[in-house]
């Protein structure tokens, strides 16, 4: 990215357009031409299926957990737009090599289950693993990813200012950062920067914070609102023409 712009990740694809993480918000955060696109996954009786919380109740009708419910059930469920909850192979389809991928390992016991997927895709369409980060608040999965697979980049997300500030990003051999912008810290910006870390802000949804993390020098932003981060990024390129 030039100076003073922030790289842009979709958070759960575009939501204004279409339910989070379906295949129709992905398919019109990819029209706007995002650089990155982010879903959650969970694994749903040895299925990666694609949804952010643990229960239902805030987009699909019930409040069972997930980890309770059959796959097939649970995708049977529509969700507002109209679209249902996709497998994470269905995603991958979709974004092929037109962004970035972040994949949250959202629950327990997904890292293997993800290894095996990519893995699986990569082979079969001969592509790269390039295109993907997989980050976690389980940092026990991330090293299992590390482990299994270390060609896929791995993202440590935090939400807090830990002790040690960055330190936990060494032993999983992190390519980034992934941290809360209501925690956003000078002195973890700068611990992340010299160890040779991306930095991502989530979930950053007003100009006058994307202003405030460039300003600081972060790398990017998780955003609901991927145009806002878009026409930013444009008043700041025509600014460096102009002046």
């Amino acid at each position: 990215m030039a100076p003073g712009t922030l790289f842009c990740f979709a958070h759960r694809g575009y939501q204004q357009r279409a339910s989070e993480n379906t295949l129709q918000a992905i398919g019109h955060a990819l029209e706007m031409a995002v650089g990155g696109i982010e879903v959650d996954v969970w694994n749903i009786g040895g299925q990666l299926l694609v949804k952010h919380d643990r229960r239902l109740g805030r987009l699909i009708a019930g409040s069972e957990l997930l980890t309770e419910m059959r796959p097939e059930t649970l995708r049977e469920r529509p969700l507002p737009c109209g679209g249902t909850i996709p497998t994470l192979r269905e995603v991958l389809e979709l974004v092929g090599d037109s962004a970035q991928l972040n994949i949250e390992l959202k629950g327990p016991n997904c890292a293997a289950l993800f290894v095996e997927e990519i893995r699986s895709f990569v082979h079969d369409k001969g592509t790269a693993f390039d295109p993907y980060i997989v980050s976690s608040f389980d940092h026990r999965q991330l090293y299992e990813c590390l482990r299994l697979l270390p060609e896929v980049r791995r993202g440590v997300l935090l939400s807090g200012i830990p002790l040690d500030l960055a330190a936990c990003a060494a032993p999983l051999r992190a390519y980034s950062l992934h941290t809360n912008v209501d925690f956003i810290n000078t002195d973890l910006i700068a611990d992340a920067k010299q160890r040779g870390l991306k930095h991502y802000v989530f979930t950053v949804n007003t100009p006058d914070d994307l202003v405030l993390l460039a300003a600081q020098g972060v790398d990017g932003v998780f955003t609901d609102e991927p145009q806002m981060v878009l026409d930013f990024n444009a008043r700041m390129a025509a600014g460096r023409t102009t002046g």
